[in-house]
């Protein structure tokens, strides 16, 4: 029990180390939850701040998920605390203690962790992430649809339900903390741009 709760609270710990605040901080002396998307993640920190910076966060991000993971492994804690520790790196990034409670989304953190619990998976599923964010440029909607494709590769490649199922609950989750997002794309449309853009081709 007591591994279990350590690996809770430093992986909660880890996942508040607010990455993009300090590098915009660093940087250009801004606070990046104020600026542009106001997402404090690596995507807003690429658009304001700078390519190698938005990179650095981003993958900065992403070891914060997987070594919520691989701390949780190295105590040699019970599966189900193993997800919990990953959950609350997740929460960590979300609601960063050391940033006032005001963090990202997360999606960095959420592809960190299954990177290490099921990399064959994660990695297929970023590839085909890739293709409506290169066509589109919509980084939101691209992670999303990576979001509903992922339990369905974990079922393929890994069959193992309590990864699906855990996929589900961190869906469900960025879910509800993305209503904003989703409703941007919703009126805006991933869909009705990648359309519009292959017309636009058509006609050059």
């Amino acid at each position: 029990m007591l591994p279990g709760i350590v690996s809770i609270i430093v992986g909660y710990l880890l996942g508040s180390v607010p990455t993009a605040y300090v590098v915009s901080r660093m940087r250009k002396g801004v606070d990046i939850r104020d600026i542009g998307s106001r997402n404090m993640g690596g995507a807003n920190v690429m658009r304001e701040i700078g390519t190698r910076e938005g990179v650095f966060v981003g993958l900065f991000d992403i070891a914060k998920g997987a070594g919520a993971i691989l701390i949780a492994q190295a105590l040699n804690v019970p599966e189900l605390w193993v997800f919990g520790t990953g959950f609350a790196a997740l929460l960590g990034h979300n609601f960063p203690v050391f940033a006032g409670f005001r963090g990202g989304r997360g999606s960095a953190a959420v592809i960190g962790i299954f990177l290490v619990l099921a990399p064959w998976a994660t990695l297929i599923t970023l590839v085909v992430v890739a293709i409506p964010f290169f066509t589109s440029r919509k980084f939101a909607g691209a992670i999303m649809i990576g979001f509903a494709l992922l339990p369905l590769f974990l079922w393929l490649l890994e069959g193992s339900l309590e990864l699906v199922y855990y996929a589900l609950v961190i869906d469900l989750f960025m879910l509800v903390r993305n209503l904003s997002g989703i409703r941007q794309l919703l009126t805006k449309g991933i869909i009705r741009d990648m359309i519009y853009d292959r017309q636009q081709k058509k006609v050059k």
